[in-house]
């Protein structure tokens, strides 16, 4: 599995945090192969260069597959990601508030899902999708995408202490005091949870333990060696029952039986996220 992230343009950088471009081929004789996808904190917008992934949540038997471009909300459940053969993506992972920004629509009205672009952006994502369609590579794919994000930054809604605040909060992996943050944002507590249910979908404590959890699963991803103790004490949670509570939470299973399921897959789709 190949990923290589890119720095968007400086007039991106405000609400778009990285882009990346995705290239998996699965080994010889594997014609698919199935990955748990845990909740991250990021809202994304995935644009796939070939067949498009397919997904299901936990308990369903059939997957589904996805649109050529899809928006992802702000995420509580953890699905499974299946690839059939090979995958060429293109991903864009927005600053929290970014896609709200952005789009203009709170953030709760695309809870929990997967929403087909052109249902929200427009038809314009249809010569998107069909530029990356015929690529020479994925760079070529990347700057397809940043192309149209820039025409889209006319657009945008404006930049408050309130964005800023929440950069803080993701940089922290979640580890800092939500009333901190609240301060940082020039809003009172009250106004505070009230902007992070519009531009992030959920309220602060819920999405700092959706960071704190994060850092956690991508600890796992890419260092297999650690110790649940080890990984718990670096993502910083007080003790492991904490750290488990949220694996149940948010993988749906504990962290030994996450560890089981990755063990069974060639996937690793967060251990590359970077924040």
């Amino acid at each position: 599995m190949e990923v290589k992230i890119y720095i968007p343009h400086p007039a991106l950088q405000q609400y778009v945090l990285n882009i990346s471009t995705v290239h998996v081929v699965l080994p010889e004789g594997v014609s698919d192969a199935v990955s748990p996808y845990p909740p991250t904190p990021f809202q994304s917008l995935m644009f796939y260069c070939n067949d498009p992934v397919s997904m299901n949540r936990i308990g369903d038997t059939d997957f589904a597959k996805q649109p050529l471009s899809t928006i992802i909300g702000p995420q509580l459940s953890r699905v499974n990601i299946k690839v059939a053969h090979r995958l060429t993506a293109v991903r864009v992972d927005f600053l929290p508030g970014g896609m709200y920004r952005m789009l203009g629509i709170p953030m709760h009205h695309l809870f929990d899902d997967g929403f087909d672009s052109i249902d929200i952006i427009g038809s314009k994502m249809k010569s998107v999708n069909a530029q990356l369609q015929h690529l020479s590579n994925l760079e070529e794919g990347k700057n397809i995408v940043e192309a149209f994000l820039l025409s889209q930054v006319k657009n945008l809604k404006e930049y408050l202490p309130f964005d800023s605040a929440l950069q803080v909060l993701l940089h922290h992996n979640g580890d800092i005091s939500v009333e901190r943050v609240a301060s940082l944002s020039c809003l009172s507590l009250k106004q505070f949870e009230r902007k992070c249910k519009e531009r992030i979908g959920m309220n602060p404590k819920l999405y700092a333990r959706i960071l704190k959890f994060s850092k956690a699963y991508r600890l796992r991803e890419l260092f297999p060696q650690l110790t649940w103790t080890k990984i718990a004490y670096d993502a910083g949670y007080y003790d492991q029952m904490h750290m488990i509570r949220d694996f149940k939470v948010f993988a749906g299973v504990s962290p030994s039986i996450i560890e089981q399921q990755l063990l069974a897959t060639p996937l690793r789709m967060q251990k590359d996220l970077r924040f």
